[in-house]
């Protein structure tokens, strides 16, 4: 069963395609309260539009949305995340659960990025990796989790309860982190264009649409 999280406050950075369909689920389904809810985009009208239609703050300052987060959502690309954590670190509390769906980003660098940009102050920071995959857009997604090394019981129930809003998940050793993005993330995708071909075929050759 899903934790009722609305007495955390949550900070997701970087409210694209993912963190959107996210976002969406957690609020219709009242997982997180609008009011505890801070996203972040790269652009200011982007930014204003996500706002309005989600009723959340949406600002572009990375940095600002995650002051005194209880959960941080890292949505971002592999490549941005030394830059993203850098540049939040100093805002990492100690009882802050950061969780990360970047691809092939193990736990331990994020854990080191941390710990580095924080000039040591957040040296025992609670890390998920978390890897969910396509049909989680329409809820029926199905995300690996493992956690870090400071990572407790109650912090992977919680990254479970987020992911559970979109499907379901499994908890894994990390070692098995990297095989799940190659086949998993992307792989319902691959079906569904086999089947998309395989209905277009069947109407080429005279059954209806």
């Amino acid at each position: 069963m899903s934790l009722k999280l609305s007495d955390k406050k949550l900070a997701l950075i970087g409210a694209g395609k993912l963190g959107g369909i996210l976002l969406r689920a957690y609020l219709k389904q009242g997982l997180f309260v609008p009011n505890r809810v801070t996203a972040t985009v790269r652009h200011p009208e982007r930014a204003a539009a996500l706002a309005k239609e989600l009723g959340i703050s949406v600002t572009t300052d990375n940095r600002k949305a995650v002051k005194r987060a209880d959960v941080i959502l890292l949505t971002v690309k592999p490549q941005t995340v030394a830059e993203v954590l850098q540049e939040i670190a100093p805002e990492i509390g100690a009882k802050t659960l950061l969780v990360s769906v970047a691809a092939s980003v193990p736990t331990s660098y994020v854990e080191q990025q941390v710990a580095a940009a924080g000039r040591g102050k957040r040296n025992d920071v609670a890390v998920v990796r978390a890897m969910p995959n396509t049909p989680a857009a329409v809820g029926c997604g199905m995300t690996a989790i493992c956690g870090g090394a400071h990572a407790l019981p109650e912090h992977l129930e919680i990254a479970r309860s987020m992911f559970d809003a979109v499907g379901r998940t499994i908890l894994l050793d990390e070692k098995h982190m990297d095989a799940v993005t190659g086949l998993s993330a992307s792989g319902p995708a691959f079906a569904y264009i086999i089947l998309e071909s395989l209905a277009e075929g069947g109407v080429k050759v005279g059954l209806p649409r």
